[in-house]
């Protein structure tokens, strides 16, 4: 049965600090939202709950970091990003310290509480300071699978985790690591790629345009926004066009650096869907993805149009 992805973190992040008392779980007033009440009651020693202090949150982790600790810090990613960005760059990528920022109910999880709840410019924001890996993992399997991950690895990290319950994406057989973006699908048309919990929307909008178009489409994900996978976008401008899906603004996000690769190094048309540069509307996260266009009949939708706009363009050439 298909859960959220921070249920999945929770239960990897219990296991391995069960298995290592260096490893802590902090929060702002967000136990609950981070579902880490059963950690709490395994291991009181091991959480530390800061109240709603952002900042100092971040602070405190990065001089734990620096004493030998690998602090989680989860707090909801509207606040974690905007809020503790100075001390995100200075205390933790610029000191080089091992923390592990969980941004929690990402993107428009908190949709129903409007746009001051919204996460649509962290990645923006996350990608842009140096040291600082940023992943957005779309379901249980690889949310688990990049915990672990991260817990290994040296160095600042940001994880972006949504709030509701995903259907699965990967098969058993079809591990995530760090900084490699997965094939999902392979199709010489049209390429499209996407993250986090657009992800089931792609797949069926690749579906749909498959048997409405007759084209041969490719499905990227690209959990890992950085570093990112440049190999894997490169090989999309074998296909016709690319188009980028994202529960984020169209600037600054996986969008703009998929764009930004292939305009340098193999042209080819591309496409960003995501949420336009104005206000976010309030509602669930289904009606906000239904309103712009990022469920499955929408993504389908806007990409048929795109795709006959570039059929046209070409025989006029």
């Amino acid at each position: 049965m298909a859960e959220p992805n921070r249920k999945a973190f929770s239960d990897t992040l219990l296991a391995l600090a069960e298995a290592n008392p260096d490893i802590l779980a902090l929060t702002s007033d967000s136990r609950g939202s981070a579902s880490l009440n059963q950690f709490a009651s395994a291991l009181p020693r091991q959480l530390i709950e800061a109240g709603i202090a952002e900042q100092n949150i971040v602070g405190m982790a990065a001089g734990l970091a620096k004493s030998g600790k690998v602090p989680f810090v989860c707090s909801p990613a509207a606040f974690l990003s905007m809020r503790s960005i100075e001390q995100i760059k200075v205390d933790c990528a610029y000191s080089g310290a091992n923390v592990k920022l969980i941004g929690i109910s990402g993107g428009v999880s908190y949709g129903a509480l409007g746009a001051t709840h919204h996460s649509l410019q962290d990645l923006a924001v996350m990608r842009s300071i140096p040291g600082l890996t940023v992943v957005v993992p779309s379901d249980n399997q690889q949310t688990a699978e990049l915990t672990s991950q991260i817990a290994y690895m040296e160095g600042p990290v940001y994880m972006r985790l949504g709030r509701q319950a995903v259907p699965s994406v990967h098969g058993p057989h079809m591990p995530s690591q760090l900084g490699r973006g997965l094939m999902l699908q392979d199709g010489q048309d049209l390429t499209l790629i996407g993250a986090g919990e657009v992800m089931p929307g792609v797949l069926e909008a690749a579906h749909m345009l498959e048997d409405g178009l007759g084209a041969a489409v490719r499905v990227v994900e690209i959990h890992t926004i950085k570093p990112l996978d440049e190999e894997i976008i490169m090989a999309a401008a074998e296909t016709r066009a690319v188009v980028v899906v994202e529960e984020h603004s169209v600037h600054g996000g996986l969008g703009s650096a998929c764009a930004s690769v292939l305009s340098q190094f193999c042209p080819v048309p591309v496409c960003i869907l995501g949420i336009p540069d104005e206000p976010p509307v309030t509602g669930s996260q289904s009606e906000i993805f239904r309103h712009y266009g990022l469920d499955a009949e929408g993504i389908h939708s806007r990409i048929a149009a795109f795709w006959q706009q570039l059929q046209r363009q070409r025989r006029r050439g």
